[in-house]
C-alpha cells in the first residue's frame, strides 16, 4: 500500500540554535519537513518555517548572511502559510530594543519589547495561552492551552494578536496576519498542546497544496 506523503515543509536553515527539533517536531505530526538553505528547494515547499532562539541581531545577522531574508520575505508574499517560531516570530517584526538600530523584516507592524518589569527574565516556564481571537492554528486546542516559553522580550500587543499570556501583564503569544504565523513560545517543546497546534500548521499546508 502506497503511503501518501505530507505537505512539504521548508524550516529555514541559518545556522542558529537548534533548528532540528522543530524539524523534527513538524516529521512527528505527518509533514514532509527538511531542514535547508536552498532557496529553490524553499520555493518549491508547500509551507514555511522560521524557527530562532538568541539574540534578535544575532539572528538577524545570521538570516542575511545565509541570504534567506530575501527568500523568507519572498515566501510570505507567496501566500503560502509561514511559521515564525520564537526569535523567528520577533524576526518578523520591524524593529527590537534587544538590538538597537537592527532592522526586521518588517512583514508585520510594530516593535520587539522587553518583558515588563518586576517578573524575571526570562520567561522560561509553562504558562497559558489566552486566545483573543480565532485561528485555525488553535483548532482544536481549547481556550487556554499551556505552551512552553523561553524568552525576555516580546512583540507589542497590537491588531495581529491572536494570543497573549500572562507575565506582568497581556504579552503576546501568538499572531496571524493573512498566512502568516508566529508564535512566541515553542511549539516543538510544548508536548501534545504543541504538537496539536503543528499539525494545526501541517494541515494548513496540505490544504494550500491543492488551492
Amino acid at each position: 500500500m502506497t503511503v501518501e506523503a505530507g505537505p512539504r515543509i521548508a524550516v529555514l536553515d541559518y545556522g542558529i540554535g537548534n533548528l532540528r527539533s522543530a524539524e523534527k517536531a513538524l516529521e512527528h505530526v505527518g509533514a514532509d519537513a527538511f531542514l535547508t538553505a536552498d532557496p529553490d528547494r524553499v520555493e518549491r515547499a508547500d509551507a514555511v518555517v522560521l524557527p530562532g532562539v538568541g539574540a534578535f541581531g544575532r539572528c538577524r545577522e545570521a538570516l542575511s548572511e545565509s541570504g534567506l531574508d530575501q527568500v523568507a520575505l519572498d515566501a510570505v508574499a507567496s501566500g503560502r502559510p509561514f511559521l515564525g517560531i520564537c526569535v523567528g516570530m520577533q524576526l518578523l517584526y520591524e524593529e527590537s530594543d534587544e538590538s538597537p538600530g537592527v532592522t526586521g523584516l518588517g512583514v508585520l507592524s510594530g516593535r520587539v519589547q522587553r518583558l515588563p518589569a518586576g517578573v524575571k527574565h526570562p520567561q522560561m516556564q509553562w504558562n497559558q495561552v489566552d486566545l483573543v481571537s480565532e485561528s485555525p492554528l488553535f483548532d482544536g486546542l481549547g481556550e487556554r492551552p499551556w505552551m512552553y516559553f523561553v524568552h525576555s522580550f516580546a512583540p507589542e500587543v497590537t491588531g495581529d494578536v491572536i494570543g497573549t499570556c500572562d507575565y506582568g501583564g497581556a504579552v503576546t503569544a501568538a499572531v496571524q496576519h493573512e498566512m502568516v504565523f508566529a508564535t512566541q513560545f515553542h511549539p516543538e517543546k510544548s508536548g501534545t498542546a504543541g504538537l496539536a497546534l503543528l499539525r494545526n500548521f501541517v494541515r494548513l499546508a496540505a490544504t494550500a497544496t491543492v488551492s
